[in-house]
């Protein structure tokens, strides 16, 4: 029998649900802890008051036409999968919890006016594989966790759904960017070294237990992200990769976030990450992890169609899959020692 709690949060779907009924309408309420994935280090433990929770749900609906009924598919103890909860909390409307089948299987136990649902972008690619079925009917699909194939995001759209790319984080209470604009009261600026900063009501008050992490990234009430973007001249957000996507190789600095992105549009291509690894000559090299049949000059040829070739990967290791975390989102940890034991085994 699970323990439900939302310090930090756990439990079932229904649990979860059924506490945080209780914490909206609750007078001076504590905030829930949610933990991050923890898909790039070590997880950190995130404070969400009730006012950048509901602050997120409302201008979610706002921006999406209304309030609605959600389907859940995603872990319900991580912040995307928590604010499909909290969302159906504040819409007054009963979520659907597919603990099993298809989209198309949850889409069919729906009843609500206007039907929402929000997935990684694997969860995306394997409804459009399994036929338009399993999309058609949503209003809109949020997709968030990673980055979004233009590719796919048209095919998703071809079933009649509105496919809406989210950028967020459990710092900012989920998607806080929907399709590259921010949500109503939701600022977006850049460091002087192209970090993205983020303001307004949907931030965190800090890292339990971790105040000089938390000092470290709250400065002036503006979130230092590990993004690397823009803000175009019209307002709408660019994103650029992460910090420590960035692979120094040789002295080129390789933004490892774009290159993976390209390689997912070659047609033998379903999947793919790129990593720095280590190299005694290089400094790092490029080293892409790949989910299909397709060679290294192959890709080295594809990429160098739009990029340097010298962003282009030295290595390539096939996989099955790749590793992924109970969120969705790829185990980075886990795929960068796969891809140092791959290594290791073709040197020998």
């Amino acid at each position: 029998m699970s323990v439900s709690s939302l310090r930090p949060v756990s439990g079932t779907a229904e649990e979860i649900l059924g506490l945080l009924r209780e914490w909206d309408a609750a007078d001076d309420p504590e905030p829930v802890i949610v933990e991050t994935s923890g898909s790039t280090g070590v997880p950190k433990r995130v404070v969400l008051s009730r006012a950048a929770m509901r602050a997120s749900a409302d201008a979610t609906h706002a921006r999406l036409g209304g309030p609605g009924q959600w389907l859940l598919v995603i872990s319900p103890t991580y912040v995307a999968g928590l604010q499909v909860l909290f969302r159906s909390v504040r819409a007054g409307t009963e979520p659907v919890v597919l603990g099993g089948g298809d989209l198309a299987d949850g889409f069919a136990r729906m009843s609500g006016g206007r039907r929402y649902v929000s997935l990684v972008p694997t969860q995306l690619h394997r409804a459009v594989e399994a036929g338009a079925d399993a999309l058609r009917g949503f209003d809109t699909a949020l997709i968030g966790g990673a980055s979004l194939d233009p590719a796919l995001r048209e095919r998703a759209a071809a079933a009649g759904t509105t496919i809406v790319a989210t950028y967020g984080m459990s710092e900012t209470c989920g998607g806080c960017v929907y399709d590259g604009v921010p949500l109503d009261g939701v600022e977006v600026a850049t460091t002087a070294d192209g970090r993205l900063r983020i303001r307004g009501p949907v931030l965190f008050d800090g890292y339990d237990g971790r105040p000089g992490l938390t000092a470290e990234v709250l400065q002036d009430g503006w979130f230092v992200t590990q993004d690397l973007g823009r803000v175009a001249e019209d307002g709408r957000v660019l994103l650029g990769g992460r910090v420590d996507d960035v692979i120094n190789t040789g002295g080129v600095k390789v933004p490892a976030g774009e290159v993976a992105l390209e390689i997912r549009l070659h047609p033998r291509v379903s999947a793919a990450e790129v990593l720095g690894m280590p190299d005694e000559e290089w400094g790092e090299v490029v080293v892409a992890a790949v989910v299909g049949d397709v060679t290294l000059d192959e890709l080295r040829d594809w990429v160098a169609q739009e990029y340097p070739r010298s962003y282009a990967p030295r290595f390539v290791v096939h996989l099955d899959a790749l590793p992924l975390l109970p969120n969705g989102k790829v185990d980075r940890v886990s795929l960068k020692a796969r891809l140092g034991t791959a290594r290791g085994a073709g040197r020998r």
